[in-house]
């Protein structure tokens, strides 16, 4: 092999650990604490030169002699340290592996000395000044080729006599500036990547939280169904939301318009996380507001339409079912818009209460929207939901759907809207069978006593 592959081969091979190295640097928080702004500068540019230093011996340790020069991969580290701690960590990472350059002796030891310090200071300065530049792949090869040339030309002026200087640059020239260029470049990819994968986790782990955040406060929307609550006699009431994602666009309302009329409403917003949850919100207040306010129910959601569609700039829609029981009588007025048709369940057959629904929410203003009348009777079962229950898919992509989902009322009595609530969730996680699922569950149930 001839003098030159086999200086070829063995920069590579100190270079290819050298990489490992930056790498599991890169992966630490040397670059992420130097980047803050509330850390000391003059403590992490001191580190970084001192593990520049570290690599800049080692490439001495692992060098070639040349007629009595040791050719190696020693600028490298003064580089990075001139890249990450600025002029501080370039020159203490000079000095550092010059310093030692200087031990092994040689002739071309001053010269490495002088050369290698100024690479560090060097690099160190245009860090400072350009350093969003030398990020980027191509200025880095160019600087780092224009510091190896730099390197070689202090070698001619300073080794006596320069006909050796010339004979010994001649050699090393092509593989001395391409592998520490290449190596340069790689090493500042690495960390590149490394330092951008870390930003993301920190940014995906700063989302999460702030999702787990929102999911709380999504959930304090909905009203706690207890026996404190709605704490009446007259009527028994439960209630489920799971969300496909941290927070979602279903939503449920359990509230008095007034003292014996309570109001029961189940909504699905389009989309999902997020933007959904958001409109949701609004939906929920708005529609609460316009049936307390507004006489008759089909006016007030038809009002509330219009107002869902004066602030609708995201073009959304919620799909809605809303009931208004009198609990003195037991007749129930509703409204429905584009919504699954609730379960009714009447002297023990149940049955879709399946009626002409309006349009959606938040779709066109000025839309007219009828109301129903159903008279309810004592143990009577009024089940809603959205249709993340009769979509629910299992591995085979069939959906749960209505006949499933009736049949899940075939005994009702003596049994609560608690657990009929249950009954319905444990049957869909049967068909399901941990299928992943796209869509959120609701349920809302309540029986008159």
């Amino acid at each position: 092999m001839s003098d030159t592959n086999l200086l070829f081969t063995k920069m590579i091979g100190t270079l290819a650990v050298i990489l490992v190295i930056a790498a599991f640097i890169g992966s630490s928080d040397i670059i992420s604490k130097w980047l803050e702004k509330k850390h000391s500068r003059v403590k992490y540019a001191v580190l970084s030169g001192l593990v520049g230093g570290v690599f800049g011996i080692y490439g001495n340790i692992s060098g070639f002699d040349l007629n009595g020069a040791v050719i190696s991969v020693r600028d490298i580290g003064p580089m990075l340290a001139g890249f990450l701690g600025g002029p501080v960590g370039g020159l203490i990472a000079g000095l550092i592996a010059g310093g030692h350059r200087l031990a092994l002796g040689g002739i071309t030891a001053q010269a490495c000395v002088v050369a290698t310090c100024s690479i560090g200071l060097m690099c160190g300065i245009l860090s400072r000044i350009k350093h969003d530049f030398i990020v980027k792949p191509y200025w880095a090869l160019l600087v780092s080729a224009c510091m190896e040339a730099f390197h070689l030309s202090v070698v001619l002026a300073m080794v006596k006599p320069f006909e050796t200087a010339l004979g010994i640059v001649r050699q090393i020239a092509v593989p001395f500036i391409a592998v520490n260029a290449l190596g340069f470049v790689m090493m500042i990819i690495i960390m590149s990547y490394t330092e951008r994968q870390r930003t993301l986790a920190l940014e995906r782990s700063r989302l999460q939280s702030e999702l787990a955040v929102a999911n709380v406060i999504q959930n304090s929307l909905l009203p706690t169904i207890s026996q404190e609550y709605p704490g009446r006699s007259e009527v028994d009431v439960g209630a489920l939301m799971e969300t496909a994602k941290e927070v979602g666009g279903d939503f449920y309302d359990v509230f008095f318009v007034d003292r014996d009329r309570l109001a029961f409403v189940i909504g699905d917003v389009s989309g999902k996380g997020v933007p959904a949850a958001l409109f949701m919100a609004n939906s929920k207040i708005t529609l609460q507001n316009c049936i307390r306010d507004v006489p008759g129910l089909a006016a007030a959601v038809m009002t509330a339409n219009n107002a869902l569609c004066a602030r609708n700039e995201a073009d959304m829609f919620v799909t809605l079912w809303v009931g208004v029981l009198d609990l003195t009588n037991g007749e129930m007025t509703y409204v429905s818009a584009g919504h699954n048709p609730p379960v009714l369940v009447s002297g023990g057959s149940a049955e879709y209460l399946k009626t002409k629904g309006g349009f959606v929410l938040a779709g066109m203003e000025d839309v007219p929207y009828k109301e129903h009348t159903v008279t309810l009777h004592k143990n009577d079962v009024v089940f809603l939901y959205t249709d993340g229950v009769t979509e629910a898919e299992n591995a085979k992509n069939e959906l749960f759907g209505e006949d499933r989902l009736l049949a899940c009322f075939a005994n009702t009595d003596g049994v609560s809207a608690e657990q009929m609530i249950q009954t319905v969730k444990k049957s869909v996680d049967g068909f399901v069978n941990g299928h992943d699922q796209f869509d959120d569950i609701t349920m809302l149930c309540f029986r008159l006593r």
